[in-house]
């Protein structure tokens, strides 16, 4: 066999119904994530499955987050995972190793502050405008990273590093955390990676999870599977999934472009779908732009297809199939009958539809005037930008709904829909105020109306803490060459602490051409001038607060 002829790609649902559509807890950064997963080895009953008491316990007590967003990820990363609906009732056990990767997955939707300025990531290999109309259609998911399938491949190539140190045993890291050269990755690892990679062999239409594809020997010998310790070399590994990574071939883009198109809609209408060819879980259907019309579907060509309904206007569809997943984006005027959807409904940028659905989660997040009956066993998700929007209880039934139901793993209890969680919005223990990165006069320092109570309190117990800090240097009366010593220990946290959470390209892309980090370490324009004359970072956790220079002097 020919060497590299094998295709690895990206899987589209943990990035689809997997990545929460929301920025994500600074908590799940590569530091932490290090961290959690040497805890899990050294906890009897933690490894190679976690329960619900003890990500809780690691999650609320180690890493300080709400227990309703602990739960939140679980409960996702759950809903991920394909079981019957006895299976779902069950107290559910998961891969901490696959846990881990789903945790890291989530950053693929964390804003950087150029994104935010300029409203795309810099620097930017797709940054040019569609020369066509052809690749604007093929483009309609770009501002919604979670269908995104160059996203999807870009976040795994350039996180590939860590995301294989995460399934690496921590007794091959170095004492600093470093991969060594010759670590290793062990068969049960590999089968981890089946969470989010799979592949073919000679581009046969024939799919594998990874594992599955790397029991070929010829392969196994590319990748680095050592017969005497039966694990791969981490290094060999890496290199061989850096050659054969490429785009999904069933992915939101193969499928406008070379789907089968059907007739349902008006001439208009963009309709679109793979699910003749690709296995489960790559099924899709796209439709676009279905205006004006009454379209009524029960076909098996709908069962369990992930399902993207993209600017329709005055229509009224009927689906009526059990589903994998659904997402309205820019949707107008509808009204949309959904037979029952396995994980969830995420409604988009919306105005005055209408959803009638049972369905493993409800998202709905900048829409408004939209009324939705729903069933949903699990509590509905309020992403931010939403107005007028209406919960009301699913009030209809066909022939074979609980069919359908049994169909997609989903029991007739419990109903969760009147408690929804608002998510998006800081809550007082990750919230820390933002100081304007520019050099003004300061005539006034203070917000007019001051903020919430809850809010107050947690930023008054974070200058408490550097407050003490700053007292406990002073009073420990170090000598100049201590003093010196400490500086330089301080600044290096801080330093690791910018590279782990991702702020040192906010900061570095805030400094005039002429400058670079290393030449203006001291002018940072995020530091801030306290009233005792030292500076201190404001919008950073306490603990990291301390690294400034003039703290130790």
């Amino acid at each position: 066999m020919d060497k590299y002829t094998a295709c690895v790609w990206p899987r589209l649902e943990p990035f689809l119904i997997g990545v929460l559509p929301a920025t994500p807890p600074s908590k799940f950064s590569m530091h932490y994530l290090r961290k959690m997963a040497c805890y899990v080895r050294t906890r009897d009953g933690c490894f190679p499955r976690l329960g619900w008491h003890m990500w809780r316990h690691i999650a609320c007590g180690k890493l300080q987050l709400e227990e309703e967003l602990v739960w939140l990820y679980f409960e996702t990363f759950y809903l991920l995972m394909p079981r019957s609906a006895e299976q779902r009732l069950e107290w559910p056990y998961i891969s901490i190793l696959q846990f881990l990767l789903f945790l890291y997955l989530q950053q693929l939707n964390r804003i950087s502050l150029c994104t935010s300025l300029i409203g795309e990531e810099w620097p930017s290999p797709r940054s040019r405008s569609p020369s066509s109309s052809s690749e604007r259609d093929n483009k309609i998911s770009s501002q919604n990273k979670n269908w995104d399938d160059q996203a999807h491949l870009t976040f795994i190539q350039t996180h590939l590093a860590e995301l294989l140190e995460l399934l690496v045993d921590p007794g091959q890291l170095s004492n600093s955390g470093q991969v060594l050269r010759d670590s290793q990755l062990t068969s049960e690892a590999l089968e981890s990676l089946s969470l989010l990679l799979e592949g073919s062999v000679s581009h046969s239409r024939t799919m594998y999870p990874i594992h599955k594809l790397l029991s070929r020997l010829p392969l196994q010998s590319q990748a680095g599977f050592s017969k005497l310790s039966r694990s791969y070399s981490l290094q060999q590994f890496q290199g061989f999934l850096q050659q054969v990574l490429c785009l999904n071939p069933f992915s939101i883009s193969t499928c406008s472009q070379s789907g089968k198109k059907l007739a349902w809609g008006t001439l208009k209408a963009k309709i679109f779908r793979n699910t003749h060819m690709a296995p489960l879980g790559s099924r899709l259907l796209l439709m676009s732009q279905v205006c004006k019309q009454m379209l009524a579907k029960d076909s098996e060509k709908l069962n369990n297809a992930n399902i993207k309904l993209h600017r329709c206007s005055e229509a009224f569809i009927y689906l009526l199939s059990p589903l994998r997943s659904v997402t309205l984006d820019k949707c107008r005027n509808c009204t949309l009958i959904l037979g029952p959807v396995g994980t969830s409904v995420h409604i988009q940028s919306c105005e005055n539809v209408r959803v009638v659905c049972v369905a493993g989660r409800l998202t709905i997040g900048g829409s408004s005037h939209c009324t939705i009956h729903a069933f949903t066993p699990t509590r509905p998700l309020l992403l931010p930008g939403n107005v007028s929007l209406t919960l009301g209880p699913f009030h209809t039934h066909y022939p074979t709904l609980e069919d359908h139901m049994a169909s997609v793993g989903l029991a007739v209890a419990p109903n969760l829909l009147d408690l929804p969680l608002q998510f998006g919005a800081e809550a007082p223990s990750e919230f820390y105020p933002l100081v304007i990165p520019f050099k003004m006069v300061e005539e006034n320092c203070e917000i007019p109306w001051g903020l919430p109570t809850d809010y107050q309190k947690a930023v008054e117990s974070r200058e408490k803490v550097i407050e003490d800090w700053q007292k406990t240097v002073k009073e420990a009366h170090l000598n100049k060459v201590q003093r010196w010593q400490f500086q330089a220990l301080v600044e290096q946290k801080f330093h690791e602490w910018l590279l782990e959470t991702g702020r040192r390209q906010e900061l570095d892309s805030l400094l005039p051409p002429a400058l670079t980090p290393s030449t203006s370490v001291d002018h940072w324009p995020s530091s801030h001038t306290s009233n005792s004359g030292q500076h201190v970072l404001k919008d950073q956790p306490p603990e990291q607060a301390m690294g400034r220079a003039p703290t130790v002097c």
